[in-house]
């Protein structure tokens, strides 16, 4: 194996490719330490102790850095190391260690955001913002089915009149484009058509709403 390129990130931190690939990240001392040169042969014991070593231990701390200063998905904590060029089977193991202490949860996770947005969300607008995050529509199902098992519902309806007071809706006074409007604006954050339609002929003026 030949280093045949070394190029800088920053000051401190140089990409290395080996046999024209790229390999991994080292810092400036790691490059003195274990001899990187352009041009130079890397031994299959220096190759090992880099992947199978250094960097492990090197995700793991990253990952476990990270979740310090919040929560993050599987995939979400995934894609926070890629960017730091870690190899695929560092990662790998930087986050099944972190899963087997429980740090990452994506089930946790999920329960979490539902509960903390579920009275400013729709349940679509839910499922949506969590997939995003990499947490699959089956937890998010799951979890919904606990809560309402516990007791815990959402109130669909009354969190669309909240929106349509804060907006002044007047059904007295909507025209026919307000009321287009405002269905469109309710949709898009995840309401169901038929809730909108019902809720669009209310007369949320009135004290008992």
């Amino acid at each position: 194996m030949i280093v045949t390129q070394i190029t800088g990130m920053t000051r401190a931190r140089y990409k290395i490719y080996v046999d024209d690939q790229f390999a991994f990240v080292l810092y400036k001392g790691e490059l003195r330490e274990f001899g990187m040169e352009e041009g130079k042969e890397i031994s299959e014991e220096c190759y090992q102790q880099i992947v199978t070593k250094l960097l492990p231990q090197r995700a793991k701390k990253r990952a476990l850095n990270l979740l310090k200063e919040r929560d993050y998905t599987r995939r979400q904590l995934r894609d926070k190391l890629q960017q730091g060029d870690y190899p695929l089977s560092c990662i790998d193991e930087a986050i099944a260690y972190v899963e087997s202490y429980g740090y990452v949860d994506d089930s946790r996770y999920a329960r979490d955001f539902i509960l903390y947005h579920l009275e400013n969300r729709s349940r679509t607008r839910i499922e949506q913002d969590l997939m995003k995050r990499g947490i699959g529509k089956d937890i998010v199902d799951n979890i919904f089915a606990e809560l309402e098992a516990e007791g815990t519902r959402q109130d669909e309806m009354a969190m669309i009149v909240q929106l349509l007071k804060k907006k002044k809706y007047d059904v007295h006074t909507a025209t026919w484009q307000d009321k287009q409007r405002m269905y469109g604006f309710l949709y898009r954050k995840g309401f169901h058509g038929d809730a909108i339609g019902r809720a669009l002929l209310l007369d949320i003026t009135s004290n008992s709403l």
